[in-house]
């Protein structure tokens, strides 16, 4: 039984994607396994490129909510600069 060594430039490779790059391909993948027409050793090396095309969209995905995060948390404190002290205070009685 042999084993296929990792090919870093692979994992660069996905790294590189854009969102949109690397969710068409994972749709191909999905779409080649459900076929059921590959072999075993083609099947697993379909999976593992799946796997890490995920992965680099849940990335994506996980970054675009971080910085929307971070834009509310500016808007909200730039809106917490420009209340009236006056109404603080009115609030709280």
């Amino acid at each position: 039984m042999s084993t296929a060594a990792p090919r870093p430039s692979a994992d660069n490779a996905v790294t590189a994607l854009t969102y949109e790059e690397a969710r068409d391909q994972l749709v191909d993948v999905v779409s080649r396994l459900e076929a059921g027409a590959a072999t075993l050793e083609e099947s697993l090396a379909l999976w593992e490129r799946g796997e890490a095309l995920a992965d680099r969209c849940q990335q994506w995905l996980d970054g675009a909510r971080e910085r929307l995060e971070a834009a509310r948390g500016a808007g909200q404190a730039d809106d917490a600069d420009d209340a009236d002290p006056d109404e603080d205070e009115e609030a709280s009685l």
